[in-house]
């Protein structure tokens, strides 16, 4: 068993770092808001701490699931910053979706500190965090990889390196792409089953089984025709994630028409007041539309 700081206790931080915990790991959390470390530490057990660098003393491996490349930064940078307290040999492993930019910044930062460093964005969602059952997809060094998988298999079902540092990033910005078409393809196809007066689950339950089937129509059609909208991934967070897909577009020279036009839809969710709608909410925005 290791010994683990894990920084960021959001809907996917909190869980996560309660199955190292309920692994047998000793995990020191940090959270920028004290009351929700506090609250971690009450319901699992562990240590919490004031800072990143506190929490990151003496432990093999620092794992962090914070918000955006500023907050990455904020937590690995600066006499307070996470790599301050690591020691040399220990391994950052960074769960948040950011920019490969920020990726390749840190882990050069990293190993003229005598640390690794792995970029290891999830997929899944809240649900996948609670139930141990997230896609990790990683960037960084073969030996790096190897050390932090066991750790990670903790709340993965599957778990994998996709190329050095970066290219964990790089495929969460295909599953991102990928998911945004999807959500927007569903919403567009119930629309058009309540247009046409059919029963939208009876539809579901006949064209999920061919080639239309999908994890967002198994998941979410229901909620989507009952108008709930509260699960999952926020449309804010959503567009983050985006822009960056669109900002490494404009640079790698990729074509993303269809993301860019669904960016777009979320924004029009944003004006509805559904920032914290989750990403099925673009069904809503087509009831809306009429």
């Amino acid at each position: 068993m290791a010994k683990l700081a894990f920084l960021g206790l959001g809907v996917m931080g909190f869980p996560m770092a309660g199955h190292l915990q309920a692994a047998g790991h000793d995990v020191c959390v940090y959270n920028r808001t004290a009351a929700k470390a506090q609250a971690w530490v009450d319901q699992h057990g562990g240590r919490s701490a004031p800072t990143p660098r506190e929490a990151a003393e003496g432990a093999d491996f620092v794992m962090t699931c914070v918000g955006n490349d500023d907050d990455l930064r904020g937590v690995c940078l600066g006499d307070d910053g996470a790599f301050a307290g690591m020691k040399p040999g220990a391994i950052l492993v960074d769960h948040t979706t950011v920019s490969a930019k920020v990726t390749q910044e840190l882990a050069a930062i990293a190993r003229e500190a005598g640390l690794g460093f792995v970029d290891a964005p999830i997929s899944g969602g809240q649900a996948g965090a609670e139930n141990g059952q997230l896609s990790v997809m990683c960037g960084g060094t073969q030996a790096d990889y190897a050390a932090a998988e066991p750790v990670m298999n903790t709340y993965a079902k599957l778990c994998r390196r996709i190329g050095d540092s970066g290219a964990g990033q790089m495929t969460k910005m295909c599953n991102q792409i990928a998911i945004a078409g999807l959500v927007q393809a569903l919403s567009e196809a119930l629309h058009f089953a309540e247009k046409a007066g059919l029963d939208g689950r009876a539809v579901v339950e006949v064209i999920s089984q061919g080639a239309a089937g999908s994890w967002q129509m198994a998941n979410r059609y229901e909620t989507m025709l009952d108008d709930h909208f509260e699960h999952g991934f926020a449309v804010d967070w959503m567009r983050k994630d985006l822009g960056i897909c669109l900002d490494t577009a404009n640079e790698n020279g990729a074509s993303l028409p269809v993301t860019a036009l669904v960016d777009q839809y979320y924004k029009d969710v944003q004006k509805m007041g559904g920032g914290r709608w989750d990403t099925s909410s673009l069904f809503k925005r087509l009831r809306k539309l009429g």
